[in-house]
């Protein structure tokens, strides 16, 4: 009979407790079910087709939960998120996107926010770099001046 040195029995027990604490299932694998966040990634990008104005990650209608599992089975089968929002669309109009798509007129949405705020800046820095009241050149007769002045003379 063979003898077996210390160090390879011990070896061979840390193995075999090892190899038993492994589970036997593999959970390494991603599942083949998107997850809620997933779902809802594409859901708050619409509209519910029963509420106004309420985004379909939010809604707890029955149309909503059912486009949230229709959504959820367009990504188990691979559909990529701009097929699945291409789908709505066709289906439903573009009503149904949170977003208006950046075609057509719809660019107006997208350019007009940018330009009043530029006009905006323009003028203000038009008005403070020329004022329209010129304080040096007042005449010291005006009578709201002299009343003003004289009202602040008595505060002092």
């Amino acid at each position: 009979m063979k003898q077996h040195k210390p160090i390879q029995v011990f070896l061979l027990s840390l193995f075999v407790c090892l190899s038993l604490l492994l589970p036997a299932e593999s959970t390494w694998a991603q599942s083949d079910i998107p997850s809620d966040d997933d779902v809802n990634r594409i859901a708050k990008q619409l509209y519910c087709p029963v509420c106004e104005n309420v985004p379909l990650d939010e809604c707890t209608t029955d149309a909503c939960q059912q486009w949230r599992d229709l959504i959820r089975q367009q990504l188990s089968d691979g559909w990529t998120e701009d097929e699945i929002l291409a789908y709505f669309v066709a289906q439903y109009g573009d009503k149904v996107l949170g977003e208006p798509l950046r075609r057509g007129l719809n660019w107006v949405l997208y350019l007009i926010p940018p330009l009043v705020i530029l006009t905006g800046l323009i003028l203000l820095i038009n008005r403070l770099r020329h004022p329209k009241i010129d304080f040096a050149n007042v005449k010291e007769e005006d009578p709201y001046l002299l009343q003003v002045e004289r009202d602040l003379d008595e505060r002092e």
